[in-house]
Protein backbone atom coordinates (compact mmCIF):
# COMPACT_ATOMS: atom_id res chain seq x y z
CA UNK A 1 0.00 0.00 0.00
CA UNK A 2 1.20 3.59 -0.69
CA UNK A 3 1.79 6.06 1.31
CA UNK A 4 -0.90 8.19 -0.07
CA UNK A 5 -3.17 5.57 0.33
CA UNK A 6 -2.40 5.05 3.91
CA UNK A 7 -2.44 9.20 4.60
CA UNK A 8 -5.80 8.81 2.55
CA UNK A 9 -7.32 6.04 4.94
CA UNK A 10 -5.93 7.65 8.25
CA UNK A 11 -7.65 10.95 6.87
CA UNK A 12 -11.19 9.04 6.62
CA UNK A 13 -10.39 7.15 10.08
CA UNK A 14 -9.88 10.59 11.38
CA UNK A 15 -12.80 12.24 10.08
CA UNK A 16 -15.09 9.33 10.49
CA UNK A 17 -13.68 9.31 14.70
CA UNK A 18 -14.84 13.05 14.89
CA UNK A 19 -18.17 12.69 13.04
CA UNK A 20 -18.96 9.17 15.21
CA UNK A 21 -18.10 11.45 18.47
CA UNK A 22 -19.92 14.49 17.46
CA UNK A 23 -22.84 11.87 16.50
CA UNK A 24 -22.94 10.53 19.68
CA UNK A 25 -22.26 13.89 21.68
CA UNK A 26 -25.72 15.37 19.82
CA UNK A 27 -27.77 11.98 20.77
CA UNK A 28 -26.25 12.21 24.33
CA UNK A 29 -27.55 15.88 24.05
CA UNK A 30 -30.97 14.75 22.32
CA UNK A 31 -31.45 12.12 25.38
CA UNK A 32 -30.79 14.08 28.23
CA UNK A 33 -32.99 16.74 26.60
CA UNK A 34 -36.19 14.33 26.05
CA UNK A 35 -35.43 12.50 29.36
CA UNK A 36 -35.88 16.45 31.01
CA UNK A 37 -39.11 17.30 28.82
CA UNK A 38 -40.47 13.95 29.72
CA UNK A 39 -39.50 14.78 33.44
CA UNK A 40 -41.14 18.37 32.57
CA UNK A 41 -43.75 16.50 30.58
CA UNK A 42 -44.99 14.06 33.62
CA UNK A 43 -44.70 17.06 36.20
CA UNK A 44 -47.34 18.65 34.64
CA UNK A 45 -49.35 15.83 33.95
CA UNK A 46 -48.92 15.67 37.94
CA UNK A 47 -50.43 19.05 38.12
CA UNK A 48 -53.45 18.63 35.77
CA UNK A 49 -53.69 15.18 37.56
CA UNK A 50 -54.51 17.05 41.14
CA UNK A 51 -56.16 19.94 39.50
CA UNK A 52 -58.94 17.34 38.66
CA UNK A 53 -59.04 15.59 41.81
CA UNK A 54 -59.64 19.14 43.52
CA UNK A 55 -62.60 20.01 41.28
CA UNK A 56 -63.95 16.94 42.26
CA UNK A 57 -63.41 16.80 46.19
CA UNK A 58 -63.23 20.75 46.45
CA UNK A 59 -66.95 20.80 45.19
CA UNK A 60 -66.40 23.39 42.29
CA UNK A 61 -68.38 20.86 40.24
CA UNK A 62 -71.37 21.13 42.43
CA UNK A 63 -72.01 24.59 41.46
CA UNK A 64 -69.85 25.13 38.36
CA UNK A 65 -71.01 22.42 36.36
CA UNK A 66 -74.80 22.30 35.12
CA UNK A 67 -76.47 19.23 36.67
CA UNK A 68 -73.25 17.66 38.47
CA UNK A 69 -74.84 17.41 41.87
CA UNK A 70 -78.01 16.70 41.24
CA UNK A 71 -76.63 13.37 38.85
CA UNK A 72 -74.41 12.40 41.99
CA UNK A 73 -71.38 13.68 39.43
CA UNK A 74 -72.33 12.04 36.98
CA UNK A 75 -71.90 15.05 34.10
CA UNK A 76 -69.33 14.08 31.27
CA UNK A 77 -66.03 15.50 31.73
CA UNK A 78 -66.21 17.75 28.44
CA UNK A 79 -68.64 19.58 29.97
CA UNK A 80 -67.35 20.16 33.15
CA UNK A 81 -66.45 23.92 35.01
CA UNK A 82 -68.74 25.45 32.11
CA UNK A 83 -71.13 27.59 34.26
CA UNK A 84 -74.32 26.88 35.30
CA UNK A 85 -77.69 29.41 34.40
CA UNK A 86 -78.91 28.48 38.14
CA UNK A 87 -78.97 31.72 40.09
CA UNK A 88 -78.21 31.51 43.44
CA UNK A 89 -80.57 34.18 45.16
CA UNK A 90 -80.42 36.11 48.61
CA UNK A 91 -79.60 39.55 49.92
CA UNK A 92 -76.96 40.11 48.18
CA UNK A 93 -78.72 39.82 44.74
CA UNK A 94 -78.47 36.83 42.51
CA UNK A 95 -75.75 35.22 41.32
CA UNK A 96 -74.74 32.50 38.86
CA UNK A 97 -71.74 30.51 38.92
CA UNK A 98 -69.11 31.46 36.12
CA UNK A 99 -68.09 29.32 33.33
CA UNK A 100 -63.99 29.08 34.85
CA UNK A 101 -63.29 27.33 31.47
CA UNK A 102 -64.05 30.82 29.91
CA UNK A 103 -62.51 32.40 32.65
CA UNK A 104 -58.84 31.00 32.55
CA UNK A 105 -58.78 30.69 28.67
CA UNK A 106 -58.29 34.61 29.22
CA UNK A 107 -55.77 34.85 32.04
CA UNK A 108 -52.34 33.91 32.81
CA UNK A 109 -51.65 31.37 36.03
CA UNK A 110 -49.92 34.19 37.68
CA UNK A 111 -53.89 36.14 37.64
CA UNK A 112 -55.58 33.27 38.43
CA UNK A 113 -53.18 32.98 42.04
CA UNK A 114 -52.87 35.64 42.36
CA UNK A 115 -57.06 36.70 42.26
CA UNK A 116 -57.98 34.01 44.12
CA UNK A 117 -55.61 34.95 46.73
CA UNK A 118 -57.96 38.56 46.54
CA UNK A 119 -61.33 38.27 45.09
CA UNK A 120 -63.76 38.39 47.26
CA UNK A 121 -67.29 37.14 45.49
CA UNK A 122 -70.37 37.15 46.04
CA UNK A 123 -72.27 34.49 48.63
CA UNK A 124 -73.05 31.34 47.62
CA UNK A 125 -69.05 31.04 45.76
CA UNK A 126 -66.50 30.03 49.38
CA UNK A 127 -63.62 32.66 48.13
CA UNK A 128 -62.07 31.73 51.66
CA UNK A 129 -62.05 28.24 50.63
CA UNK A 130 -60.16 29.18 47.30
CA UNK A 131 -58.14 31.83 49.38
CA UNK A 132 -57.13 29.15 51.69
CA UNK A 133 -55.60 26.97 48.93
CA UNK A 134 -51.87 26.40 48.81
CA UNK A 135 -50.10 27.46 46.04
CA UNK A 136 -49.45 23.91 44.59
CA UNK A 137 -53.14 23.11 44.50
CA UNK A 138 -53.91 26.98 42.62
CA UNK A 139 -51.61 25.97 40.04
CA UNK A 140 -53.26 22.78 39.80
CA UNK A 141 -56.56 23.84 39.28
CA UNK A 142 -55.52 26.50 36.97
CA UNK A 143 -53.84 23.79 35.12
CA UNK A 144 -56.75 21.21 35.13
CA UNK A 145 -59.34 24.17 33.89
CA UNK A 146 -56.91 25.51 31.58
CA UNK A 147 -55.86 21.73 29.97
CA UNK A 148 -60.13 21.20 29.23
CA UNK A 149 -60.13 24.31 27.33
CA UNK A 150 -62.70 26.86 26.39
CA UNK A 151 -66.40 25.41 26.33
CA UNK A 152 -69.56 26.73 26.74
CA UNK A 153 -71.20 30.29 26.88
CA UNK A 154 -70.69 32.77 29.46
CA UNK A 155 -73.55 32.67 32.51
CA UNK A 156 -76.22 35.22 33.12
CA UNK A 157 -74.95 38.89 34.88
CA UNK A 158 -74.89 39.17 38.78
CA UNK A 159 -78.82 40.67 39.28
CA UNK A 160 -78.98 43.23 41.84
CA UNK A 161 -81.18 43.09 44.71
CA UNK A 162 -84.52 43.22 44.04
CA UNK A 163 -84.43 42.89 40.32
CA UNK A 164 -86.11 40.78 38.16
CA UNK A 165 -84.30 37.54 37.46
CA UNK A 166 -85.13 35.27 34.35
CA UNK A 167 -84.55 31.63 34.84
CA UNK A 168 -84.64 29.37 37.70
CA UNK A 169 -83.12 30.39 41.18
CA UNK A 170 -81.68 28.86 44.64
CA UNK A 171 -83.13 31.12 47.07
CA UNK A 172 -81.28 31.97 50.31
CA UNK A 173 -82.57 33.29 53.23
CA UNK A 174 -81.18 36.66 54.96
CA UNK A 175 -79.46 35.09 57.85
CA UNK A 176 -80.07 35.18 60.98
CA UNK A 177 -80.09 38.75 63.51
Amino acid sequence: MTQARMDLYASIHKGLRSFMAGALAALTITGVAAADSARRDGAQQNLIDRGRYLMKIAGCNDCHTAGYAHSGGNVPEAQWLTGDALGWSGPWGTTYAANLRLVVAGMSEEDWVRRARTAQYRPPMPWFALRDMSETDLRAAYRYIRSLGPAGNPVPAYVPPGDKVAGPVVMFPAPPK
